[in-house]
């Protein structure tokens, strides 16, 4: 990597070629994809020296590389300290899971009240029946996918910023869910397609009751697998399988 480029990538409007992107961003996505994938494991440290040997940059690329995961909530750093990846306990879990919470069931009885179903959430969750590989990273993709597609579909750039403030640990999350194979994804595919129904139909208290019960079932088995004492809904029964 060239440590004089001020881009990495090319010009978005040519047909074919990548959107440009700074070696800050390009970094930080490397170590974001290395997080989520488990190569950078909870708990393990990222020097600023590391970074910028590893990936051939001057150190203030590095730092501000750093910064921007920290900002997401990928990593951990206080005042002169190491930055560390994040070691999220059953407290953060459900923290992060209440917040997206907020944000997703009001969304969701805004688009019901128009019936307005986002074709991208459609084909997201067509991409989530399509996977055959069951790699957890193959799954999450498009489950992200899906969320944020109903995020933005109610075409508020706010509510939307908001809720990518919480897309790195949402993700995270859900890689560990994948990774300890807590959810199926034919309940996942589902419940998705259950909750894009009932947005149609125009009810959305119910599609709303429903998410709360799908987001609650990955909150509460992810705590358990972190030691902590899951809540009723890990266990809450879901019907849709057997309809």
């Amino acid at each position: 990597m060239e440590t004089n480029a001020e881009t990495y990538g090319k010009e978005a409007d040519v047909p074919g070629r990548i959107a440009a992107v700074s070696i800050v961003e390009a970094i930080a996505a490397d170590l974001r994809s290395r997080i989520f994938s488990g190569d950078l494991g909870s708990g393990q440290s990222l020097t600023e020296t590391e970074v910028a040997s590893s990936y051939e940059v001057a150190r203030p690329t590095a730092k501000a590389s750093i910064e921007k995961l920290v900002a997401e909530g990928l990593l951990d750093r206080g005042t002169h300290k190491t930055a560390r990846v994040v070691d999220l306990g059953p407290d953060s879990v459900r923290d992060i899971y209440l917040a997206r919470a907020y944000l997703e069931s009001e969304v969701l009885r805004r688009l019901a009240r128009t019936k307005a179903v986002p074709q991208t959430a459609v084909q997201a969750n067509r991409d989530i029946a399509a996977v055959q590989t069951g790699a957890p990273l193959d799954v999450v993709e498009p489950d992200m996918r899906f969320h944020t597609s109903l995020i933005d579909a109610v075409g508020n750039e706010r509510i939307s910023r908001m809720y990518r403030s919480l897309v790195g640990e949402v993700r995270l999350c859900m890689v560990r869910v994948q990774s300890l194979q807590l959810l199926d994804t034919e309940l996942i595919h589902a419940e998705h397609q259950k909750i894009l129904e009932l947005i149609e139909a125009g009810q959305g208290e119910a599609a709303a009751d429903l998410l709360d019960e799908h987001l609650g079932r990955a909150r509460e088995r992810l705590v358990a697998a972190m030691g902590g004492a899951a809540g009723p809904e890990a266990e809450h029964p879901s019907g849709l399988l057997s309809q």
